[in-house]
């Protein structure tokens, strides 16, 4: 293993200026090639750990992606997931909310999509556009529907707190959570907008509105440092994932992820003695059979 989860981790408490941590960086590869090798191993252990997740169905997987447009979440998740069995995983990609959705609280789309026991749960995006976008753009507050209280003070601190309150309690009950930040620079930004818009089997993922965004780079950037240091915990950790380079992107996750669910220490259930009982009933009547 070349990647070193120090590195990419958001220390619980600390402060976080994102020009500490280099996009570009590739752990101790000196090749793509090793970094496949390595994603291929992990996608292996992710399909081991998965099976045994699901038969115990005890605890839970949620996977949190966030990034700027173009960061690769897309891709990071088909690759990584390759391997797990659809059964037992779901994506889900969250939009700007509904009218049905605005009139519920900013976690309830979330908590609807919540992964069942035994399950992998992915949220490309999730509530923490609350806390991104909302803050970029305040005007969105307007539309949501909220009583006045719920405006009053500090509203980022607040979310903040609720938060990290809500990923305890989904702790507390079971449910693992690992979180993502795809850091990608504002100059492969540009490059990969640039391929969507003069590759024709790309444009359909180019969105003129991805280009406005970009102007408020400088907002994002420091919406996304005060987030990632607020709601960073022991429980729930946030990854930098350096992005500008996909292969090690993509074999960083695998790995912190399987990683993530080798800690839980997973077991195969063990049968009752009336259980293995039955097993054993059950082979002598097979073995009967003429």
């Amino acid at each position: 293993m070349r990647i070193d989860h120090d590195k990419l981790l958001v220390a619980p408490g600390s402060k976080v200026r994102l020009k500490n941590f280099d996009p570009k960086y590739t752990g101790g590869y000196r090749s793509r090639e090793e970094a496949a090798a390595d994603l291929a191993y992990d996608i292996k252990r992710l399909a081991k750990y998965q099976d045994i997740l699901y038969a115990q169905n005890t605890h839970a997987l949620l996977v949190i992606f966030q990034a700027m447009d173009a960061a690769g979440k897309d891709g990071c998740i088909k690759h990584v997931m390759s391997g797990v069995n659809p059964q037992g995983c779901q994506v889900f990609s969250f939009k700007a909310p509904s009218s049905k959705e605005l009139d519920h609280d900013y976690l309830w789309r979330n908590m609807c999509a919540l992964p069942e026991r035994g399950n992998i749960g992915i949220f490309n995006r999730s509530y923490y556009e609350e806390v991104l976008v909302v803050r970029v753009h305040p005007e969105i507050l307007d539309h949501q529907q909220l009583p006045d209280a719920a405006r009053k003070g500090d509203v980022w601190e607040r979310r903040f707190e609720q938060i990290r309150n809500f990923e305890s309690y989904l702790v507390d009950n079971g449910i693992a959570v690992v979180k993502f930040f795809l850091n990608v620079s504002k100059d492969e930004q540009k490059k990969r907008f640039l391929e969507r818009i003069h590759n024709p089997d790309k444009n359909w993922k180019f969105s003129a509105g991805d280009v406005k965004e970009r102007q408020h780079w400088k907002e994002y950037m420091r919406a996304y440092e005060e987030m990632l240091a607020a709601t960073s915990t022991k429980s729930a950790n946030w990854y930098v994932i350096p992005a500008d380079e996909k292969w090690f992107a993509r074999a960083a996750v695998a790995d912190v992820i399987a990683s993530r669910l080798k800690s839980l220490g997973l077991r195969y259930p063990k049968l009752s003695k009336d259980q293995q009982g039955a097993l054993a009933e059950a082979e002598r009547m097979l073995l009967a059979e003429k």
